[in-house]
């Protein structure tokens, strides 16, 4: 695919995420503004996603804001994913019952991938988002995905990270004993590695539609998931046993 197609397609996603984060109709300026993009091409890529269908266009109040076609797009997804089963409201629960942020991954290629939030009154300083995603092996979660896989299947995830990156080589035995640490205690409790000061606890959740494994984590300021570390580790393992006989 050439690079100009790419780099379009990447910042016509990237302009749909600013009216996600906002909410609201946004001028060109402000949308601009925040991306950093120059004021010709991203003029013309506003006015395509208008010739589109996928962004209304305001000429009284020179706004743009988000059509129907959007929350169409993505309206079978959540569906697809979670179905109307019991385990976002179990998610729910668990954020009311620890006051923290509750975060569910699952992977994506050597990564961990959020594919659902649901963020305490104090957002993590991380910023993060649905569809942000962490090092498969050196996150929280990442190790979580990694704990349910056998060990031959981990090899060959290790393999490959250290083929796409020369500057986070692993070895084995570094890999299998945090993973082995996480099949030990049942659960990972991760501390400052993707941000300083930040930390998450998760576990494997029993497997999920189309066979796949997500992870459910608690995240926060470290010293308050380590004061809490009991009552959080118990609401995961309810949620778990919930799921499991639901």
């Amino acid at each position: 695919m050439a690079e100009g197609a790419v780099k379009s397609a990447k910042r016509a996603l990237e302009i749909l995420e600013v009216f996600s984060r906002h909410r609201r109709p946004l001028a060109l300026k402000e949308v601009l503004d925040e991306l950093g993009y120059p004021t010709s091409s991203g003029s013309a890529l506003m006015k395509s996603l208008v010739a589109l269908g996928y962004l209304d266009y305001d000429r009284e109040r020179r706004t743009y804001f988000p059509t129907m076609r959007i929350a169409a797009l993505g309206d079978w997804v959540g569906k697809a994913l979670f179905g109307d089963g019991p385990l976002l409201p179990a998610l729910e629960g668990l954020h009311a019952n620890t006051g923290e942020t509750v975060v569910l991954a699952v992977q994506s290629d050597l990564h961990a991938q959020y594919v659902h939030l649901i963020h305490s009154h104090e957002p993590l300083r991380i910023g993060a988002q649905p569809g942000t995603r962490r090092p498969l092996a050196r996150s929280g979660l990442g190790l979580v995905l990694l704990s349910a896989k056998t060990d031959a299947e981990i090899e060959r995830l290790r393999r490959r990270i250290n083929a796409s990156s020369e500057d986070d080589l692993q070895s084995r035995e570094e890999l299998m004993a945090r993973v082995n640490t996480v099949r030990a205690r049942g659960y990972a409790f991760s501390k400052h590695s993707i941000s300083q000061g930040v930390g998450i606890i998760g576990m494997a959740l029993p497997k999920g539609p189309f066979g796949r494994t997500f992870a459910v984590g608690v995240a926060g300021q470290v010293p308050r998931l380590e004061d809490k570390q009991d009552l959080i580790v118990t609401e995961l393992q309810t949620v778990i046993h919930r799921l499991e006989h639901s």
